[in-house]
């Protein structure tokens, strides 16, 4: 289970399937591609979800097959949005 981090210090910009994320705080911008962004939404509209949802969710918003490289990637990605602190661990 992955929640998205509620820091008002935080602003999000969409362009298209694209994204940034300007955090305030720390003067830190991170650019959110397709696949990306799509996780950080899913996690945050659907906090509750487990690894293995949030990379079928991916598949269907997507439309990519929901192969063990998928599953994969979605891990790695996951432990990026961590690691920069866009996501927590619930």
């Amino acid at each position: 289970m992955t929640r998205v981090l509620p820091l008002p210090t935080r602003l999000l910009k969409n362009w298209g399937d694209e994204a940034v994320v300007y955090d305030a705080a720390s003067g830190d911008t991170h650019y959110l591609k397709p696949l990306t962004l799509a996780l950080y939404q899913i996690c945050r509209d659907h906090p509750g979800y487990t690894s293995t949802e949030i990379a079928a969710e991916l598949s269907t918003r997507l439309s990519e097959a929901n192969t063990p490289q998928l599953r994969e990637l979605t891990e790695e990605t996951l432990t990026s949005l961590r690691k920069i602190s866009l996501l927590e661990p619930a």
